[in-house]
């Protein structure tokens, strides 16, 4: 599984890129549209940031994955948003958004993982690493 390290190296890389190529790189990888999604903490009350694919959108809403490359282990910014689903999007390097956050529910992830996994086979294989059920969610447009 990955380490904390590890993921906040790739993070880092991927913002230089963004930076380097003024935004003209580095907003979609593996055939999925990337953003950018800034949580509160929950114990710091700190703003964080981590760069995220997204394997479906539909309207104005987005799916993210907590996937952490199939750890046993929620990500933090899941933990964070479980906390406080008030959060701040950047999709494809549009405007930073507020959105809501939403774990989609036993029966829209049913509906999901199969088109999650249809095209992007490497959240199945993640799913196949952990104990735990790897939770879907939305951000959605605050109405």
């Amino acid at each position: 599984m990955p380490s904390d390290r590890f993921l906040h190296l790739m993070n880092r890389a991927h913002r230089i890129l963004l930076a380097v190529s003024r935004g003209r790189l580095g907003w979609r990888a593996s055939g999925m549209p990337m953003l950018e999604l800034t949580t509160t903490g929950r114990k710091s009350g700190q703003k964080r940031s981590t760069m995220l694919s997204s394997p479906l959108q539909r309207g104005g809403a987005i799916l993210v994955v907590a996937s952490r490359g199939g750890d046993d282990r929620h990500p933090a910014w899941y933990l964070n948003l479980v906390a406080n689903p008030e959060v701040e999007v950047v999709f494809m390097g549009a405007e930073p958004q507020t959105m809501h956050a939403r774990v989609a529910t036993p029966a829209e992830r049913a509906e999901l993982w199969p088109l999650v996994t249809k095209d992007h086979r490497n959240y199945a294989d993640y799913q196949s690493n952990t104990r735990r059920e790897i939770p879907l969610v939305w951000l959605e447009p605050r109405a």
